[in-house]
Order: C-alpha cells, then sequence, then structure tokens
C-alpha cells in the first residue's frame, strides 16, 4: 500500500470519527440553549445533611463550615477528617464547641483513614444512619456531599426539591451545576505570564463545568442516565440504604466514586435529576501540575468503572438507549487513547512524504487536497469552539463576541491535555497505582504532603 494511500485512509477515518463527534456536539447543544428555569418545590418537607470530606483543609474549612451552618441553618453538617495532618480537626472541634447541636464530626484516624474519599463518605453514611435511627426509612432525609471549599447557592434546596426531582419519590439522586468560584481571577503568586495561564485555565474549567459538562447532563435527561458528581450531590438516604449492602457502603472505592454511586443507583432502579437552576462553587486550579493529577484520577476511575459494563448493559432499568450512553461514556477514555494515536498519522505520514517527495507532496496539496485537510481541521476543533460562543451568550453575556471566539480556541487547546491524563491514567493502571490521591488547594504549597495509598 502507497504511502499517500495509506494518508487518504487515515485521513477518511479520522474525519468520519470527527464528524460523528460533531453530530454529537449539536446533538446535546439544543436542550442546553433552550432550557427554561422550573418550578421550586418545598425543602422544608426534607431533612439536610452535608457531608463535607476533610483531608488537610485548615485554610477553607473553617469558612465552609460557617457558610454551610449560616446559609442553611435547618440543616445538619457532618465534617469527615480524614486524619490530617494540620489543623483541620482542631478547626472544626473548635466551631463544634460553641454549642451548635447540628455541626457533627465523624474522626476517621489510621490506619483506617486515607483510604480514599468513598471510604470517608461511607464513615459518615453509618454515622448518619445510626444517628437518626433504624425506624427512619429515609425517604425524606436527603444527604448533600460538598468539597471543603463548596459553596451551594442559596435556592439549591428549593430547586433540588422540584415535583420533577426530589418532589418525584421515583428520584434517588439530583447533580446541581458547579461553577468555579475564582473564575475571572488570576492567582496571586508568580510572574505575570504564570498569572495570566492560572486565570486562563481557570476560566476553561468553568467554561467546561457550566457548558459541555451541564449539556451533556442535560441531554442524559432523555435516556435516564444522568451521572453523579463529586461536588454538589444530592442522593435520598432511603436510596443509600438500597445499595449499600450488608457492608453499608453506598460508596464503592473507584477513584470516580461519583459516577459509581449513580451507576449503582440507576441500575438499583432509582431516576437520577440534574438541574442548572442552581449551582455549587468550588475554586478552580491554577497549577497545570495540580489540575493533570487530578484529571488523571478522573480518567483513571472512569476505566476501573469499566467493571461495571455487563452490569449496565444487563440492567432490565436501564433502556437500550440509556445503558448505550453509559457504555459510550465508559468507552471514552479508550476512545481517546485511540484518536492520540490516529489523527496524528496523517500529518505524520504527510511529513515523511514530504521530506522524500516534495514536489509530488506539492502537487497532491494544490490538486485540490487542500479542502481535505481544511475540512480535517474544521471537522477536529469545531466541537470544542462552539462551546465558546455559548459559554459567552448563557454564562458571560456582558463580554463581546470576540471573547467568546477567543473561549472557544483556548477550550479547543485545553481539552487535548485530556490526551495527556488518558496516557497518564493507563500507566498507573499498568503500573498497578490505585490509590487516591487528594488535589492540593491553590493556597496549599508546592511541598505539601500528598499521599496515595494502594487499595
Amino acid at each position: 500500500m502507497s504511502l499517500s494511500l495509506l494518508l487518504s485512509c487515515a485521513q477518511a477515518f479520522a474525519i468520519v470519527m470527527s464528524a460523528a463527534f460533531v453530530l454529537y456536539v449539536c446533538g446535546i447543544i439544543v436542550p442546553y440553549v433552550r432550557h427554561r428555569p422550573t418550578w421550586p418545590g418545598d425543602p422544608t418537607l426534607f431533612q439536610w445533611h452535608f457531608f463535607v470530606p476533610c483531608r488537610d483543609e485548615e485554610s477553607v474549612i473553617g469558612d465552609t463550615v460557617r457558610y454551610l451552618r449560616t446559609r442553611f441553618r435547618a440543616a445538619h453538617v457532618w465534617v469527615i477528617d480524614d486524619h490530617s495532618d494540620d489543623r483541620t480537626l482542631d478547626v472544626v472541634r473548635r466551631l463544634q464547641g460553641r454549642g451548635d447541636p447540628q455541626l457533627h464530626v465523624v474522626s476517621r484516624r489510621r490506619p483506617h483513614a486515607r483510604t480514599g474519599k468513598s471510604d470517608a463518605l461511607n464513615a459518615a453514611y453509618r454515622a448518619l444512619r445510626a444517628w437518626v435511627g433504624r425506624h427512619d426509612d429515609g425517604t425524606n432525609t436527603i444527604v448533600v456531599v460538598v468539597d471543603a471549599d463548596g459553596r451551594p447557592a442559596w435556592n439549591c434546596l428549593y430547586v433540588c426539591t422540584a415535583p420533577h426531582l426530589f418532589g418525584d419519590p421515583a428520584v434517588g439522586a439530583v447533580q446541581i451545576d458547579v461553577r468555579m468560584s475564582n473564575r475571572g481571577t488570576a492567582p496571586r503568586a508568580g510572574g505575570k505570564v504564570r498569572r495570566r495561564f492560572g486565570r486562563a485555565l481557570v476560566r476553561m474549567q468553568d467554561l467546561e463545568f457550566r457548558t459541555a459538562i451541564a449539556a451533556i447532563q442535560m441531554s442524559r435527561g432523555h435516556t435516564g442516565t444522568i451521572a453523579m458528581g463529586g461536588n454538589g450531590q444530592f442522593t435520598r438516604l432511603s436510596a443509600l440504604d438500597s445499595i449499600a449492602g450488608p457492608q453499608r457502603r453506598p460508596w464503592r472505592g473507584s477513584l470516580l466514586e461519583d459516577f459509581e454511586l449513580g451507576v449503582h443507583l440507576l441500575t438499583a432502579g432509582w431516576k437520577t435529576g440534574f438541574s442548572v437552576d442552581t449551582h455549587v462553587d468550588q475554586e478552580g486550579l491554577y497549577s497545570m501540575r495540580r489540575f493533570l493529577a487530578q484529571r488523571t484520577r478522573w480518567s483513571q476511575g472512569t476505566m476501573q468503572c469499566a467493571r461495571y459494563a455487563r452490569r449496565i448493559w444487563k440492567s432490565p432499568h436501564l433502556t437500550t438507549f440509556g445503558a448505550a450512553e453509559m457504555l459510550y461514556y465508559l468507552a471514552q477514555p479508550w476512545m481517546q487513547l485511540l484518536g492520540s494515536v490516529v489523527y496524528p498519522i496523517p500529518l505524520v505520514l504527510l511529513a515523511i512524504q514530504a521530506a522524500t517527495e516534495p514536489a509530488a507532496v506539492w502537487d497532491w496539496f494544490t490538486g485540490g487536497a487542500w479542502k481535505s485537510l481544511l475540512l480535517y481541521g474544521i471537522a477536529g476543533l469545531l466541537p470544542f469552539l462552539i462551546w465558546g460562543p455559548v459559554y459567552r451568550k448563557h454564562c458571560e453575556p456582558r463580554s463581546g463576541p470576540l471573547r467568546g471566539i477567543a473561549y472557544g480556541l483556548g477550550y479547543a487547546c485545553y481539552i487535548y491535555t485530556f490526551y495527556i491524563t488518558v496516557w497518564r491514567a493507563v500507566f498507573r493502571l499498568v503500573r498497578r497505582q490505585n490509590g487516591w490521591a487528594k488535589t492540593r488547594r491553590n493556597t496549599e504549597h508546592a511541598n505539601a504532603k500528598v499521599v496515595a495509598l494502594d487499595r
């Protein structure tokens, strides 16, 4: 087979894959841009319990607890200290010592601590179950998982109790929109270039969650497969009870414990919901190193959840469309691996042929091949560029159209970091490095201790 034929085949395959992805993106944008706010519910019909897992969160936990107890006075707050090496536990104990009966502490100690977020949440679940008593069926008790720097919006309880969410007894869990609290701000430390880069990186994280991820979640409403997130996750206690098993572990230990929870809820027959009518703020990452570490853990967690493929496909509670959507999500890291190999092939082959037969390549290019290359480039970039103007219109309407184009170009560059994280995740799997490592806050020093324990 000639080099030209290989180039044409690789290019055609890449264009087909890109075109399919363009159609997919166009399909999920429609419900996102057509969304209208829904009627709220009555949160006083439910009991609310915030779970805040912490490991070395001294810098943020005090403000978070005060925020939750002030903003949601009827709710209980459960802080899970995962044997922090700093003063996290002392900060919470001091707040608890002021006589607040609705502030609870679940203190985990080594060797049983620092084994992952799932274990920390399970410890809080068992403590809550003991606190409410076995006679409470948990139907009207809602567990809310919030990061140590999380700030749920004031209306989240009203939105989540809407008739189509917890107002429906069949809904076991609800995920709300996620926003970056430090969007539009630059880190205080570092030079001018580093500060601008950090600001842009946080903006791209905000764009990703508020447009692409939100649109995917809304489209999942049609397949009945809305997924859970690690922050702003609302779950009925009765739903957790139904999947906890004899070991009382609703969260099963995957590095992507939020998606894993959703798998168990959906295959057990519960419905899940999502809303952009409210949100939770969290801190975006300024550091590319910390960002890559976080996304590597997410990619690896998705790969670990591939073990549920058979469970998903066989579940009588999922439609064929729903099962296919979840399997597509589980296949994404592997598709990214394939894409990282396939997409560069046309360019590599073209470079080889240009070096050996420059005249032939020039004739091929001027003979009309430039149109195919242009189509190839557009098909590869358009699914990501389109989110910039969408984000500008729906999330930053005060900025101009050119800013939307800049957002799109930035997001197109940002998304290619996933090809790095997916390969890092594979290497970790091959080396059996399945431990959970906490992503350090922006305020933590670079030499802060990060522990990853293999399970």
